[in-house]
Parts: C-alpha cells; sequence; structure tokens
C-alpha cells in the first residue's frame, strides 16, 4: 500500500532557488560543451596532450573523452539523469586534475598548481549538484535522483 505524501514533504523552490540551480546547470554544460568544442576543433592536437601526459592510445581516449563530455552536456541541459551524471563528471574532473595538473607538475610550472586547486573548485561544486539535483524546472525525470 503506497504512503500517503504529507504537506511538510513537499518540497517547493522559491524563484531564486530555481534560477540558481538552471544558471548552474547552464554553467556545469558550457563548462562542457567548451571542452569538448576545442577537442573536435582538434583531436589530434587533444591526442597530443594526452600522450605528453604518459597515457596509451592518445587518440582513443581523445574520442572517449569528447563522448563522454557530449553525454555530460546533454544530461546537465536535459536534467536526465543529472545526479548520475554530476558524480561521474566529479570522478573525470578529478582524474583531469590529477593527471595533468597534479603535484609532478607543480615544480615545473606554478601555474599548475592554480589549475590543480580550480579542479577542487568544480568538483566541489559538482558533488553539491549530485546531492540536490538539478531542481524541478526544466527538468527531465528519467532516472534516479539521488534524493530520497
Amino acid at each position: 500500500m503506497p504512503s500517503q505524501i504529507t504537506q511538510s514533504q513537499i518540497i517547493t523552490q522559491s524563484p531564486w532557488q530555481t534560477t540558481a540551480l538552471l544558471i548552474a546547470r547552464l554553467i556545469f554544460a558550457g563548462v562542457f560543451l567548451m571542452a569538448v568544442s576545442f577537442k573536435f576543433m582538434g583531436m589530434e592536437a587533444t591526442a597530443g596532450y594526452i600522450a605528453a601526459a604518459g597515457f596509451p592510445f592518445p587518440l582513443l581516449l581523445a574520442w572517449c573523452a569528447a563522448i563522454l563530455e557530449v553525454a555530460l552536456v546533454l544530461c546537465f541541459l536535459t536534467g536526465a539523469f543529472f545526479s548520475q551524471a554530476a558524480l561521474i563528471a566529479a570522478a573525470y574532473v578529478l582524474f583531469l586534475g590529477l593527471a595533468f595538473h597534479g603535484p609532478s607538475h607543480w615544480a615545473g610550472n606554478q601555474a599548475e598548481f592554480g589549475f590543480f586547486v580550480d579542479h577542487f573548485s568544480f568538483l566541489a561544486g559538482l558533488l553539491f549538484a549530485a546531492v540536490h539535483g538539478p531542481g524541478k524546472v526544466l527538468s527531465l525525470d528519467l532516472g534516479w535522483s539521488g534524493r530520497a
């Protein structure tokens, strides 16, 4: 027998919260859209960057990254599978920060430490988004929302 939802269990959003969530989703989508655009404009250059970091099969990895980034953009724009996408994006951003801007890069260029720290700021936002979901407006609910 399904349980009844009480008035105190209904989650409401104020207009500013709705606006903030939509802007955050656009920012997340925009960051990954820019990243994938650069990949598509220069897949060989991206593969070269990956190879310089010591990874095997750089062109394959560049294409895998591009496909992942397209999927993330779609999830952030539509709200579909949002929490899962935010968690996957968080893991991806953590990997990128460590692999391409981690401690081994700091000695040669102090700016790399700044890039590294920036990844953690973005990671924090993605984790927060994963917990709170895409909001109720302009959001498809196709999967587990991450909320009880």
